[in-house]
């Protein structure tokens, strides 16, 4: 295992591969200090997947946040068994870039002349067998569906109808080319709806006719249409387990599950795209999203809001608990998380595998880390089946966030 090592990003894209490859060269017959620490300091179940990366599908980045004398961001990055060949289903976490794009694109709309907001009400129309319609929502403060509203529950409880309708709106050609013009994705690809049955991948080239409206007139209309591009590069291990069940079936199919046609999006890929919501001046213009600073205020709440902080929806607290959707540190309790830590994230978990990229602050010790990772909770190699060791691997992923969490507090003691 080689970890990437520690990486000063403060230079030209150029001259950062030459000296991460170099880095990476001179790490590999060692890991560095920082992740021997965390296997000492860990759990014997901790130790025992971070000693067994492969069989877990385990990969982690960790990148500390510093400024230097000129308020410049510095970035300190190590990557532990990373490989951004190697095919693993990221599931909720497509969410989040697919937000953030909603917002760019209402942006664009704005300049070409369009009076339409995130807060515009739309109705969202059926031109497929395997489409719905969406006139109203009763959990918006309006009653009506809005892009905001999607966006906000997307993030409180990684509702998979905001973002199935978020996808609707933007389409798979307009996703994967923005994301890739941003020089985010390289062999990543938000190719699907998700949590929903009907839809192939064939099906989900085509969109839904949509809607922007005020009381009087329809502000905007986008048409049904169809996405003709091809993201379907092939990964490393898009074939897993041994067997699968088929939705809806009983009897087991004993071959490799097919995942080469579903969303894929790299740690490192997730990770930047995550980073340029919250540091977006460290990257060049033309790499970050198109967004207003009231967008970027908006999205930073939308990611870190807990459930109980919304009245529309309203949520049960007792099961969307602060740490629903917060694996690191908090994960594994059902405890209030303290006030003077935020956690600016998205997590996904399906078919046995568990993502968690996020940003963690601690203004008050004037902390501040992005930390990433997955793995894969599949001990019988059966996929599809609800047999997974979902409470083992979130166990993983919130003592992961503790212990990098103790070592920041170390380094400025």
């Amino acid at each position: 295992m080689c970890s990437l090592g520690k990486i000063k990003m403060t230079m030209s894209k150029s001259a950062l591969l030459i000296l991460a490859v170099l880095i990476s060269m001179s790490s590999c017959n060692q890991e560095t200090r920082m992740w021997d620490d965390l296997m000492q300091n860990g759990s014997s179940s901790f130790q025992e997947i971070m000693s067994n990366p492969d069989k877990y599908e385990l990969q982690i980045i960790y990148t500390k946040l510093e400024k230097d004398s000129t308020e410049s961001w510095l970035l300190y990055q190590d990557r532990f068994h990373v490989d951004t060949t190697k095919y693993f289903y990221p599931a909720s976490t497509v969410k989040m870039p697919v937000a953030f794009l909603a917002l760019e694109r209402l942006n664009q709309l704005v300049r070409e002349g369009y009076q339409v907001s995130k807060d515009t009400p739309l109705k969202i129309f059926r031109s497929r067998d395997s489409q719905s319609e969406v006139i109203a929502d009763s959990s918006s403060i309006t009653g009506y569906p809005s892009i905001g509203h999607y966006i906000n529950k997307l993030f409180a409880v990684s509702d998979n109808d905001a973002y199935n309708r978020l996808y609707e709106f933007l389409g798979r050609d307009y996703i994967n080319a923005s994301l890739r013009s941003k020089k985010i994705f390289s062999n990543s690809r938000i190719v699907s709806r998700v949590g929903v049955s009907g839809f192939n991948y064939e099906e989900n080239a085509y969109s839904n006719a949509i809607e922007f409206y005020s009381p009087d007139s329809i502000l905007y209309r986008k048409e049904a249409s169809q996405s003709t591009g091809n993201f379907l590069d092939r990964l490393s291990g898009d074939q897993k387990g041994k067997g699968y069940y088929i939705d809806g079936q009983e009897e087991r199919v004993d071959k490799s599950f097919d995942m080469s046609e579903k969303n894929f999006i790299n740690l490192v890929d997730l990770q930047e795209s995550l980073q340029r919501i919250i540091i977006p001046e460290y990257y060049d213009e033309k790499e970050r999203y198109d967004l207003s600073s009231s967008d970027y205020t908006f999205l930073k709440d939308a990611l870190s809001n807990l459930p109980k902080t919304y009245s529309h929806p309203k949520y049960d607290t007792s099961y969307y608990y602060d740490s629903y959707v917060k694996f690191f540190m908090y994960g594994d309790t059902k405890k209030s998380i303290p006030t003077d830590i935020k956690i600016y994230n998205k997590v996904g978990y399906a078919y046995g595998t568990l993502t968690d990229c996020a940003f963690i602050e601690d203004k008050k010790n004037d902390i501040r880390f992005f930390l990433s990772a997955t793995l894969l909770v599949n001990e019988n190699e059966i996929f599809n089946d609800d047999d997974y060791e979902y409470d083992k691997g979130i166990a993983f992923l919130a003592e992961l966030g503790r212990l990098i969490y103790a070592h920041e507090i170390k380094t400025i003691q």
